[in-house]
């Protein structure tokens, strides 16, 4: 493996942006961005009444694991085609398969639909999160980065913060196929703003060939990888045909991929940037930071919507000191970084306070509002050291010609955690909870436990008190499951995170020939 030390390759420097217009350009991303990271959050409060009212207990995590998993496939292809045909053209043709997605899934008669909706929605939100980050890369230089970040950071707990209020309230007054529709005024303004201040970028490298036989091993391995954490010890054994099967399309399909990978002309993911060592770090710790940000946004909703009694607004106000804490300490991170350079601590330090977090929540489920709100504080402590520090980290570590394939690789893992977490996590929380009904005598929980696949808060509070207090435990310890599942992921995280090793940010000088200016920066910093 390549020393994280060793010259990265440029091709050729970014077009120069003055500060006055990497602020006109930042408007946009952070519309698109507030875009993309809304409608998650949005949906998230919903998600019991959505169930309620089409049906489709075992098919909840799809609901959420259709739009990361078809998010996944296609974010290392909007990068790439960023880089061929340039940024601009490719973000907004991202941000239209968006709002299609958008405006059909609130058209949905049936989980299927919605599931299938939500898909198409993920293809599109896939472009909007790596076409936000590769256009940072290519405006800004890592050295300077921090500052300008620090802004779309600020983006993400905002729109974690609105998002689950506004589904709320969408939720508890409105219908929830009104949190679908609300992207369609807010994605319009997102096209017009970047129709204009994304016009300077350049248009691509020219080389318009398009990997698709790695596509669509891309899409074969990850896709069946996806069912078998969905499907194992849920719809099909684990030792049944239809797994092992599903293990040996998921090999055969891997391997296939890499070799393609290796010998195509323009990979969709080129497999050079993963030979140096900080970028496959950072790669691992956005896998786990996905896993578990994904997980516990998912799933902490049931328990306190069936089992606090939180309204659906409620339940998304109660989000808020994750989303604060968040918010600070990615600020705060991006400050320090652009003022010293120094970055290693954050990740080390990120990766132990969501262990943490993760581990409070597993060991402490049935508390109060007050206890959940300081969990969920150490819990976005967590999240906002790694979310920035990670993408900062693997763009590092990338050359400006692979920029978006690097970025979107850096992506795809993040919601690669992100895909997977949510299934295995919903797969592990529907068996838990179909147990603790089984062997606390859900068959004498009456109404309770007959129809628990359509079972909705208010439905819940029409049962009597036995079936009630049976389906509350039971979620409890179906949540309680999937958060320690989730601590001992993070805890992989900090194994990780001690290896990741001091690299200089370089600026934009890096791609020019070197001069004396630029010696100091390149020069190896101390660990």
């Amino acid at each position: 493996m390549a020393s994280s030390t060793a010259a990265i390759p440029e091709q050729e420097a970014p077009p120069r942006f003055t500060h006055r217009e990497i602020m006109v350009t930042m408007s946009g991303l952070v519309i698109a961005l507030l875009l993309a990271m809304l409608d998650n959050m949005i949906v998230a409060p919903a998600l019991p009444t959505i169930v309620g009212d089409l049906g489709g207990l075992n098919h909840l995590a799809w609901v959420t694991t259709g739009y990361i998993l078809a998010s996944t496939v296609a974010t290392p292809i909007w990068g790439k085609l960023g880089d061929l045909y340039g940024r601009r053209t490719t973000f907004l043709s991202s941000i239209v398969v968006f709002l299609v997605g958008s405006a059909l899934c609130g058209m949905s008669q049936n989980m299927g639909e919605l599931i299938g909706f939500r898909a198409l929605q993920g293809l599109g939100a896939g472009g909007l999160m790596v076409g936000v980050m590769s256009v940072m890369a290519e405006i800004v230089p890592p050295r300077e980065r921090g500052k300008y970040q620090g802004v779309l950071m600020a983006v993400m707990p905002a729109a974690m913060i609105g998002g689950p209020l506004a589904g709320g309230f969408i939720t508890d007054h409105l219908t929830w196929r009104w949190a679908f529709y609300v992207n369609l005024p807010l994605g319009i303004a997102a096209l017009l703003v970047c129709w204009f201040t994304l016009a300077k970028l350049s248009r691509g490298t020219g080389k318009v060939r398009i990997d698709w036989t790695g596509t669509a091993l891309l899409t074969v391995w990850i896709t069946a990888l996806v069912l078998i954490t969905s499907w194992g010890g849920n719809e099909y054994d684990w030792a049944s045909a239809m797994i092992i099967g599903l293990a040996v399309v998921t090999v055969v399909a891997f391997v296939a991929f890499v070799i393609v990978e290796r010998r195509a002309a323009e990979p969709i993911m080129p497999l050079s940037v993963f030979a140096n060592r900080n970028f496959s770090l950072a790669g691992a710790l956005s896998f786990i930071v996905g896993f578990a940000l994904f997980g516990g946004i998912t799933f902490l909703p049931q328990f306190q919507q069936f089992v606090q009694g939180s309204s659906a607004t409620n339940s998304g106000l109660l989000l808020m000191p994750m989303m604060l804490a968040s918010m600070a300490l990615s600020m705060g991170g991006g400050a320090i970084i652009s003022r010293t350079g120094r970055y290693r601590a954050l990740p080390v330090i990120g990766s132990i306070l969501m262990a943490a977090g993760l581990a409070l929540f597993a060991t402490n489920t049935d508390t109060s509002r007050t206890t959940t709100s300081l969990y969920m504080v150490v819990l976005g402590a967590g999240m906002g050291c790694l979310m920035q520090t990670t993408m900062l980290i693997a763009q590092n570590n990338a050359p400006l010609r692979d920029m978006g394939a690097a970025t979107g690789a850096a992506t795809f893992l993040r919601n690669m955690g992100g895909s997977l977490g949510v299934s295995l996590l919903g797969s592990i929380y529907t068996t838990t909870l179909t147990h603790s009904l089984t062997s606390h005598g859900g068959a004498a929980g009456g109404s309770g436990s007959v129809h628990v696949a359509q079972m909705t808060p208010q439905a819940l509070r029409s049962l009597p008190e036995a079936a009630r207090q049976l389906f509350q435990q039971a979620v409890t310890d179906g949540v309680g499951m999937v958060f320690a599942w989730g601590a001992v992921v993070a805890a992989v995280g900090l194994f990780v995170a001690l290896f990741i090793r001091h690299t200089p940010l370089r600026g934009f000088a890096a791609a020019q020939p070197a001069t004396a200016d630029a010696a100091p920066e390149e020069a190896p910093a101390a660990v």
